[in-house]
């Protein structure tokens, strides 16, 4: 099906961020798989390219091109890639509006330069080791101490959180007050009491930086609040049907790039005499699939131009995020069962999508959460 949601502009960044990565990512990205997280410099690269800040204003160093198509087909093209390692959606989708539409002028002059080069790479610390998708149960304090916040608590699975100069981290600062008592505090750097754990070892992602953060009386400028005190909250769900969008994206891209893997594998791999996509119990599960995939891009799609039209709901976005995650997961078990043995071998990129694909129906907020987020958008 023809799909009409790219326009001429969006086709030739399409071009300069295959470019980028063919040349910039593709041959370093097992040696970051083995190292556990990507050079530095590659995010610097990526600034130059004009792959990071997409829309960010110009007097900050930013494309000045606030559609989120742009961000769309990056994120497809470092599925199709490949290259899970690098934490540009995470940067650009997800912590680009915190930025953007909750800092004052002072903060914006201070950050986004760094953002748009490469400079200053940036995480988001919501999870904790008692807390994931339940951001109301969050133990991370932040005290006011006169021209000061001082943070003290913990944060776990924090992507770009050993490479990351700049966290937003969500902390309680009224604790008596529920979800009324959350803000966000800027943490970078080098600030005394800000220490990193361990690189956590992952099933899958294996080149993407994910790390544990402490904050032990961590003393932070008290001009570091994101938005308004005690608002976290509400920042945190007007910006969560962005990142949920960015996450359905990525699946669906991963669901096209296994399909094309996988009909190139049932055309070349004989059984019995001939191509095992010739026997029909095979040519029928991959039409079941490319129907499922064309209909999940179909959706996705049409939130990318809701989300643009400042009209993408929060049931929706939940929707999206759910659906294709669950269905890049049975595309990815579909796909390796078709590779046969090939298909268990981590030199097969089917292999590697299954490990890399199987967190997306858990970050960003699991399915179940997605879940009961419709459900109560139905009344019940």
């Amino acid at each position: 099906m023809e799909q009409h949601l790219y326009e001429r502009d969006h086709e030739d960044f399409r071009a300069l961020c295959r470019e980028f990565l063919n040349r910039e990512a593709v041959p370093h990205h097992e040696r970051w798989e083995a190292d556990g997280i990507v050079d530095r410099e590659v995010w610097r690269r990526a600034g130059a390219a004009g792959l990071l800040g997409m829309d960010v204003d110009p007097e900050h160093g930013g494309g000045g091109q606030r559609d989120f198509r742009f961000n769309a087909v990056l994120d497809e093209e470092i599925v199709a890639a490949g290259c899970t390692g690098l934490g540009f959606g995470l940067h650009n989708d997800v912590v680009a509006p915190y930025l953007t539409e909750l800092t004052t002028q002072e903060q914006r002059e201070r950050w986004l330069p760094g953002f748009c080069a490469g400079d200053l790479v940036t995480a988001i610390a919501m999870s904790e080791p008692g807390a994931g998708s339940d951001l109301a149960g969050i133990r991370t304090s932040a005290v006011r101490d006169g021209d000061s916040w001082v943070l003290n608590g913990q944060k776990t699975f924090i992507t770009n959180g050993e490479l990351a100069d700049l966290v937003v981290v969500v902390v309680r600062t009224a604790p008596d007050r529920g979800a009324h008592g959350v803000s966000l505090v800027a943490v970078e750097a080098g600030t005394p009491g800000f220490s990193r754990g361990r690189r956590l070892a992952k099933v899958g992602l294996k080149a993407n930086d994910t790390a544990e953060l402490f904050f032990s009386d961590c003393r932070v400028p008290a001009e570091n609040l994101v938005g308004t005190e005690n608002q976290g909250f509400y920042h945190l769900m007007a910006n969560l049907p962005r990142e949920r969008l960015s996450i359905a994206v990525a699946a669906v891209a991963a669901c096209e790039r296994l399909l094309t893997l996988t009909l190139d594998h049932a055309r070349t791999r004989e059984a019995f005499g001939r191509p095992i996509g010739a026997f029909q119990h095979n040519r029928f599960l991959l039409a079941e699939l490319d129907t499922e995939i064309t209909i999940a891009r179909t959706f996705v799609n049409h939130c990318v131009a809701e989300y643009n039209a400042g009209r993408l709901s929060v049931t929706d976005a939940a929707k999206a995020k759910w659906w294709t995650t669950e269905l890049q997961n049975r595309v990815a078990d579909r796909c390796v069962q078709l590779h046969g043995g090939y298909g268990y071998m981590l030199e097969y990129p089917v292999a590697k999508a299954w490990l890399d694909g199987r967190v997306q129906t858990i970050y960003g907020g699991t399915t179940e959460i997605m879940k009961e987020i419709i459900g109560r958008g139905l009344g019940l």
